[in-house]
């Protein structure tokens, strides 16, 4: 998946969640809406590089959007509302092993209460998957998730876990969006009852899928593939 083309510049501050302040090379400040719900705990380090998109949309309340930054060394995904773009383009050109052969997918389909990002038509059925953005480093080249509690992650588990209970083939992929990328695991001192259920999940049934991606610049253009599996340690 290609970006937009982005703006360099360096993190003053990220705050209130979703606010960023981020010096140009001009020396100006900008405020980008920073599009990652979690805590960013390993990626909010004032002075860190950082890239922008900038929209024309006269609507929008904040111009630039924070997209990329170098974190820990590395290339990272800040904006998680791409990882589904990610996938969906990894799925379609068959990077995904686990997940080839599919006749259609369909993205957002309700399944009871909740929303699941993709249903994948095989010939033997269909295959419900939800993705999940890594991106926190956990020392060295692993990554752990959540940064943050996460209820609504706890819930998409069981509902995942509810799906395989009714006979239906349930994908759990995380896409880990940081390069170097070598492992990942639960991050269960930040959230236990996840990474418990986690566990749980996998135990019924739930196939857990974990690829890294690759993040790169070419003649101007800022890219980011899905690439390879990757050990999940439990």
């Amino acid at each position: 998946m290609n970006f937009p083309k982005l703006i360099e510049g360096r993190l003053v501050r990220r705050y209130k969640r979703f606010l960023a302040d981020v010096e140009l090379a001009d020396g100006s400040i900008v405020v980008a809406h920073c599009p990652n719900p979690g805590s960013m705990k390993t990626m909010k380090e004032p002075g860190s590089e950082v890239w922008l998109s900038e929209s024309d949309n006269p609507k929008r309340k904040l111009a630039y959007t924070w997209e990329l930054m170098r974190s820990c060394g590395n290339m990272t995904l800040v904006h998680t509302g791409r990882a589904n773009a990610i996938v969906a383009e990894a799925l379609h050109a068959s990077v995904v092993q686990e997940l080839r052969g599919f006749q259609s997918l369909r993205a957002e389909v309700p399944y009871g209460k909740s929303r699941i990002d993709f249903c994948l038509e095989f010939e033997s059925g269909p295959c419900f998957v939800e993705v999940k953005n890594v991106t926190m480093s956990d020392g060295d080249s692993g990554l752990a998730f959540p940064d943050s509690v996460t209820d609504r992650g706890t819930k998409h588990l069981r509902s995942l876990m509810t799906m395989v209970s009714e006979g239906e083939r349930a994908v759990l992929l995380f896409c880990c969006s940081r390069n170097g990328a070598t492992r990942v695991r639960p991050a269960d001192e930040i959230d236990s009852i996840y990474g418990a259920t986690l566990r749980e999940a996998v135990a019924a049934g739930v196939e857990v899928l974990t690829y890294s991606c690759n993040i790169e610049q070419r003649d101007a253009t800022w890219s980011i593939v899905l690439q390879r599996p990757l050990p999940l340690v439990l």
